[in-house]
């Protein structure tokens, strides 16, 4: 039996995967000032232990401005070169592709962190020293009532913005990444450029599809500019809105296709996120309901993509790969469930009599795979992912 696509190696330019699977970046709102510190070594390096061929931080935000909250990760400063220039070191020593992406949180800026609820900053989180702080989207339109008002960033300002990335993308450069990921989804800055709901601007970065778009693409043009040529850029979008007036697959369809034109590579397609603080809450839910988003742009933008959303059993990943639907499968949450789901997945799906645990760590392996003949002679239920 062939080998699982899941699990065959992938070079994208000069860089390659030895599997097909990404660990989507997930906030951990654990940063102070911006700074990484061992909770995002050890919450990362899990999953390159666990078997992943790219293991993404959770978005690096591009200016002080740009966080979604005060525990987010930032790559504005070099102070925050070393302890990422760590974790990429980690990832890579441990078999995976160290990856990140850059963001800015826009109007959906000055948060609370989720388990203070997950809205915009209140009495409670001044009083535990989180001030909320100024923040910036295409217009003057708030994401909700309560919320903070944004200011319009004028002409000037987002020229000194796009240096902005420019600097963060060379300063991921210097910490060692090799797979960049700009964010232009979940209602954050770019997002927030794209869709007529949040951009009520009249002049050349409003208007019409075109007008949305020349933003988010100068800042892809900005970003693939110095980030090296052998290395792959993947470019995050909503597919789609879910809220009426917003953006539509079409709409997302063209962006990927001007996106490619500017040197990405790959499209991450997620959706919703514009209202609410909720990733996709507006979009009904279904195991791989974003799946369909990534087969069809994948076709109509001829682009490769990355597929996410309640991908979590080894076949629905294989099949969403054989069926030519996506070519690398992005798990988030499950990951966070099962740090090992690489290594189970590839249990659940090899050939039988394989091999069992030679794709584990050494330190690891080597320990199962001398309990597993004793356990095979064991009564009892079958054993978890393996094939006998």
């Amino acid at each position: 039996m062939s080998q699982p696509i899941l699990f065959q190696p992938i070079t994208l330019r000069g860089v390659s995967s030895k599997n097909r699977i990404l660990i989507s970046p997930m906030c951990q709102y654990s940063a102070i000032d911006g700074v990484a510190n061992d909770w995002h070594l050890v919450h990362l390096g899990k999953f390159a232990q666990g078997g992943a061929g790219l293991v993404m931080v959770e978005a690096a935000a591009v200016t002080a401005e740009g966080r979604i909250t005060h525990g987010d990760v930032g790559i504005w400063n070099d102070g925050q070169i070393a302890p990422l220039k760590r974790i990429a070191a980690f990832l890579k020593e441990n078999g995976a592709v160290p990856s990140i992406q850059l963001a800015h949180a826009g109007r959906k800026a000055s948060m609370q962190r989720p388990w203070y609820g997950n809205a915009a900053l209140d009495d409670a989180d001044r009083a535990r020293g989180d001030l909320p702080w100024r923040t910036v989207a295409p217009s003057a339109v708030p994401m909700d009532e309560g919320w903070l008002m944004p200011h319009a960033l004028e002409l000037a300002e987002l020229a000194d913005l796009r240096q902005q990335w420019r600097r963060a993308t060379l300063r991921a450069v210097d910490a060692g990444f090799e797979f960049l990921e700009v964010h232009c989804a979940h209602g954050y800055l770019l997002h927030e450029f794209l869709s007529p709901l949040s951009n009520r601007r009249s002049d050349a970065y409003g208007g019409d599809r075109d007008g949305r778009m020349r933003y988010p693409l100068e800042i892809i043009e900005t970003v693939r500019a110095v980030w090296p040529a052998e290395r792959p850029l993947s470019v995050r979008i909503s597919s789609v809105d879910g809220v009426e007036g917003g953006l539509l697959l079409d709409d997302q369809i063209a962006f990927a296709r001007e996106a490619k034109a500017r040197g990405a590579d790959l499209i991450d397609c997620s959706s919703g996120g514009l209202l609410g603080s909720a990733t996709a809450a507006r979009i009904p839910r279904g195991y791989g309901f974003q799946v369909p988003y990534a087969a069809e742009i994948r076709t109509s933008a001829e682009i490769a993509t990355i597929a996410v959303g309640l991908i979590l059993h080894p076949q629905q990943a294989e099949d969403v790969l054989t069926n030519g639907q996506a070519d690398l499968i992005a798990i988030g949450r499950e990951a966070l469930f099962d740090p090992n789901w690489p290594l189970h997945a590839e249990l659940a799906l090899r050939a039988e009599g394989g091999e069992v645990f030679t794709s584990w760590p050494k330190q690891y392996g080597w320990w199962l795979e001398r309990r597993e003949p004793g356990l095979r002679k064991l009564d009892g239920p079958p054993l978890p992912f393996r094939k006998i």
